[in-house]
């Protein structure tokens, strides 16, 4: 076993783990589900709008 092999996977673990905190891990599912779907993706900023209204129209509960 080569050594570089490790390390290439510990380095996939820590992008995959710094893109599910910044939230790129919903964008790039959104584009895998849209192309399944054979539907037209829409722009990233138009994502990013949506995502932030659901948010703040949907109704969970929180303390303020």
């Amino acid at each position: 076993m080569r050594v570089v092999d490790p390390v290439r996977r510990a380095l996939a673990g820590v992008r995959w783990y710094a893109k599910e905190l910044s939230g790129e891990g919903r964008w790039d599912t959104y584009l895998q589900q849209c192309e399944r779907d054979g539907v037209t993706p829409m722009g990233r900023r138009e994502f990013e709008r949506h995502l932030d209204d659901h948010r703040e129209t949907s109704t969970q509960g929180r303390c303020c």
